[in-house]
């Protein structure tokens, strides 16, 4: 292999993103880290996401567009990525958040120096602020999860891992891939498959450098600011239960807890405020359900959620 040759493919997914994905591929040709490769993967955009796709491939070598002619979902759209990779590493970007300028040379840093599995960093919400996107600082949660820096260590010695959940804060083994692969179908894909990167690991690394900002749309499109539609809100505690359950399965039960005073601090509060003014009753009565399997689970007893984190999430 040459100083040159690719070490790390970015799988790049995005549908009517047009506005966003210069900014994203830009962010990618900043690198300081210049060994990588990017598939761009349109997945059945109505807008220009896929000519902005295109035109990045024939301008760029390091660049490869995918078009799907239907939306197949993020998953779906993922999982054909992770298949045409060819490089040691591998990593995840949605095509409307931007990496930070040394975010591969740290990340891919790391794993050379460690050997592990997979490495990952903190990020940031970027948000609207009527002129332009401005990134947030790194959130308790999030810092508690990679700060401080923790190299080769496991989900048991490090149960807080868990509340980093995200596909793109993380560079992986392609190797770690082999059965490895997103839920189709659904919203929050990656949560369930995070859980298993985190049991399934020989070791891994965290990191407290800001390595991805995370956009938050303007126009609330984004699948996060979707939980007030009883479909969306079904994937979410979908997912919320399948990690809680991956997390049990693999005895990691200090993860458990870890994850459960997160849940009652951030997620519950604002789906309980939303079910308390819905119009279908459906929604209340999931939630509702969602809430007595949380305070059923033996960990309940010993989580100690900080109220604070729930006003933390307007940051």
């Amino acid at each position: 292999m040459t100083a040159s040759a690719p070490i790390v493919t970015l799988i790049v997914p995005g549908r009517d993103i047009g506005a966003f994905a210069p900014a994203a591929l830009e962010s990618l040709r900043s690198q300081t880290e210049t060994r990588w490769n990017a598939i761009l993967i349109d997945d059945g955009s109505r807008d220009d996401t896929a000519e902005i796709f295109a035109a990045a491939a024939a301008s760029d070598p390091r660049f490869r567009a995918v078009q799907h002619e239907a939306s197949r979902g993020l998953g779906a759209a993922r999982n054909v990525g992770i298949d045409l990779v060819d490089t040691p590493l591998i990593g995840f970007l949605d095509a409307d958040d931007e990496l930070t300028p040394s975010a591969l040379e740290r990340l891919v840093g790391t794993l050379a120096e460690t050997g592990s599995d997979f490495v990952a960093g903190a990020y940031v919400r970027s948000r609207f602020d009527g002129e332009r996107y401005v990134a947030g600082r790194v959130q308790p949660w999030v810092s508690a999860a990679t700060s401080p820096e923790r190299l080769a260590t496991t989900i048991a010695e490090h149960p807080r891992a868990s509340a980093n959940i995200v596909a793109w804060s993380k560079v992986s083994r392609t190797e770690f891939w082999n059965d490895l692969r997103f839920p189709e179908g659904v919203a929050y894909e990656d949560q369930v498959v995070a859980q298993l990167m985190y049991t399934r690991a020989r070791s891994f690394d965290v990191i407290p450098d800001t390595v991805v900002r995370w956009r938050l749309r303007a126009d609330g499109t984004s699948i996060t600011q979707g939980r007030a539609k009883l479909p969306v809100l079904r994937d979410y505690l979908t997912a919320l239960r399948g990690g809680i359950r991956v997390l049990h399965e693999a005895g990691a039960q200090a993860a458990v807890t870890a994850r459960l005073e997160l849940i009652l601090a951030m997620d519950i509060p604002p789906l309980l405020e939303i079910a308390r003014t819905h119009t279908e009753p459906d929604y209340s009565a999931e939630v509702d359900a969602f809430v007595a399997e949380i305070e059923a689970l033996p960990e309940h007893a010993a989580a100690r959620p900080d109220p604070a984190l729930t006003a933390a999430l307007a940051w």
